[in-house]
């Protein structure tokens, strides 16, 4: 009974320290990319505009024209960029339905030899990929993992990607023009809400990563700093050339 009940431990010890974090980003990516693209472009497109001597209504309207513009953008090219992805893997499965219809013989020696490639004795490996070539759709979906890298049930949703996109950017961009919508007359309220706002979205970044949360925060507050103070010195710099 000891032994039982210390092997029952031993496999749920293994369980909690065998759960993997999602890796594949499918979320993560779209998400964080636009909330920082939001931040870090905004930002920098209102401190250009303020450093050129604009008044607060022409940062404001710029900031506004920024989140929208910017927004729809990235709304459009995830879009594009996901369905052209998704339509050239479609076509790939096509081709391999194809050959899984014509040349199944074929299809499931190609299949054995890559296991047996792997270590898998020839006979067993011959004996696997003919029990998994049973039903077309099992060896289509094998066949797309290990040739193509992808799992034909998991293709990514060019609708999702398109709308996590714009509501991460427009979530971002929102973040510089509030402090203005709130009462604010000067640009630095916004620049000290938009870093504030990029070292929190770096610390949250960290708890899906390998990075510290201060390292990671740190890192994404100096890279919207520093664009930030470029376009201001621009925006100064050619504020007082145009004048």
């Amino acid at each position: 009974m000891a032994i039982i009940e210390t092997e029952a431990t031993l496999h749920e010890a293994h369980r909690d320290n065998h759960t993997h974090r999602d890796v594949n980003g499918g979320w993560l990516r779209p998400a964080v990319f636009g909330a920082m693209d939001g931040l870090v472009s905004n930002l920098a497109l209102m401190t250009g505009v303020a450093g050129g001597a604009a008044g607060q209504h022409t940062v404001v309207l710029s900031g506004l024209a920024g989140l929208a513009a910017g927004a729809f953008s990235m709304a459009a090219g995830e879009y594009t960029s996901v369905a052209s992805q998704r339509e050239l893997v479609e076509a790939e499965l096509d081709v391999e339905r194809r050959q899984l219809r014509k040349h199944p013989k074929d299809e499931e020696a190609e299949l054995a030899a890559l296991y047996a490639s792997r270590g898998v004795e020839p006979r067993l490996a011959r004996e696997v990929a003919r029990q998994l070539s049973k039903d077309p759709e099992q060896a289509l979906e094998i066949h797309a993992r290990e040739e193509l890298g992808i799992d034909p049930g998991d293709l990514p949703s060019p609708t999702v990607a398109a709308v996590s996109s714009f509501g991460s950017f427009a979530l971002g961009a929102l973040i510089p023009v509030l402090p203005y919508l709130l009462g604010a007359s000067s640009i630095w309220p916004a620049v000290m809400l938009a870093l504030l706002g990029l070292f929190l979205c770096g610390a949250v970044v960290a708890r899906v990563t390998a990075r510290t949360w201060w390292y990671s925060g740190l890192r994404q507050l100096f890279l919207g700093g520093a664009a930030a103070g470029v376009t201001y010195a621009l925006g100064t710099l050619f504020g007082t050339a145009v004048g």
